[in-house]
Parts: C-alpha cells; sequence; structure tokens
C-alpha cells in the first residue's frame, strides 16, 4: 500500500495511463522529443515517402466530393456501434455467470475480436476520409497523403504495441483472481476494469479518423 501510495502519478493519454494502472508500473518519461522518436521509426523508403508528401505538389482536386456531413454522420454512427457493443456485451455485465471466472481464455477471445472490429472500423474510415480529402482543396490532398505514409509507417508498431493488451488484462485476472478468490465480487471489477481498456482503445485508435474529419469539417 506504501508503495501504490508512493507511485507517481503516469502522464500521457487515457489509454495508456490506465493500462499503467492495471499493471502496476511506473511509466517513465519518455528521454526523446515525439520527432527524435518517430525518426527512429522511419526506414528509407517510409522516410523518402513522406518527404515526397510534404514537398511535392499539391494534388488538384477531383469532382464528386462526398458530403462532409454524410461523412461526419457515419463516423458517429460507426462510433456509437462500437462503444455499444462493448458496453453491451453480456461476457462483460456485472453479475453475469461465473462460469467463465477460472479461465481468462473467454475474455482473451473478446478482447481480439473487439480489437480486429475497432482496426477494420477505424482503417475503413480513415481511407474514406482522405479520398475525400484528396477532392476537397490542393493543402488537404497533401495532408491526406501525408496521413496515408503515417499510416503505413506506424501501423506496424501500433499492432506489435496493442497486440499486448490481451496479455496485460490477463495479468489483471490473476492478480485479481488471486487477491478476491473468497469473493465474488472481484470479477465483476475485472469486468469493468476491462470494459474500461476496450473504450479507451476505441479513443485511441479514432483520433486519426477524428483530426482528418476535423480538418474536412473546417475546410
Amino acid at each position: 500500500m506504501a508503495q501504490a501510495a508512493l507511485r507517481p502519478t503516469v502522464r500521457g493519454p487515457t489509454f495508456i495511463r490506465l493500462l499503467a494502472r492495471l499493471a502496476e508500473v511506473d511509466v517513465a518519461a519518455p528521454g526523446q522529443s515525439l520527432p527524435d522518436r518517430l525518426g527512429q521509426w522511419l526506414d528509407w523508403n517510409h522516410a523518402l515517402s513522406l518527404a515526397a508528401a510534404l514537398d511535392g505538389r499539391p494534388t488538384s482536386p477531383q469532382v464528386g466530393s462526398p458530403a462532409t456531413d454524410d461523412l461526419h454522420a457515419e463516423c458517429v454512427r460507426a462510433r456509437e456501434i462500437l462503444t455499444t457493443a462493448i458496453h453491451g456485451d453480456p461476457l462483460l455485465a456485472p453479475g453475469a455467470s461465473a462460469d467463465t471466472g477460472n479461465d481468462f481464455a473467454a475474455y482473451r477471445q473478446l478482447c481480439l475480436a473487439r480489437q480486429r472490429a475497432l482496426q477494420a472500423t477505424t482503417g475503413r474510415l480513415r481511407g474514406k476520409l482522405r479520398d475525400a480529402l484528396m477532392q476537397a482543396s490542393p493543402e488537404l490532398a497533401r495532408l491526406a497523403e501525408v496521413d496515408a505514409v503515417m499510416e503505413a509507417t506506424l501501423t506496424p508498431r501500433e499492432h506489435t504495441l496493442l497486440a499486448k493488451v490481451p496479455d496485460l488484462l490477463h495479468q489483471r485476472f490473476e492478480r485479481l483472481r488471486a487477491a478476491g478468490h473468497a469473493s465474488p465480487t472481484w470479477l465483476d471489477g475485472f469486468r469493468r476494469d476491462m470494459q474500461s481498456v476496450l473504450l479507451a482503445e476505441l479513443d485511441l485508435r479514432f483520433q486519426p479518423v477524428d483530426a482528418l474529419l476535423a480538418a474536412l469539417r473546417t475546410s
């Protein structure tokens, strides 16, 4: 308890802070600036593609740009569907059957399924928004090109890092089970934690979508 009380507050996105709390670890502040870290993640091919997107001649807008309001509505609707699926999953419902209480396998499969749904939905929306930006103006077309390069560059690292989430949840599951084996409430506590993690990952994955949509709506 004394160590927990002295643990420094983890700064950063909600998703990172939540994972750090559940894993009961301290996350040190990054020692490098964001540009320096990105520089390490870019290989030569991606660096050249990014330079070309930043320095190249903006693409001329095309006709037939989809209505911004329609895209906004589609993004909102997709997010609501994903959020409802997380909130309403029977496995995460308080007081649900404890038949899986001694086995994390069902929760792992649920986490992986939700992650796949988040990835597929946000990837599709991001592509549609880039298409709309390409048709809006030369400046927004350049933004779309930069986003495409950044997605190709960062997606493999994102997959590697987010693939660790089920393992962190498993560790949380085992700690809560060991500490609360005499009480039936520990499983509901884990369900709340897992639901919070999935909702925070949803927010994280929607950040590029929200940014592209904001650029399109303010153009």
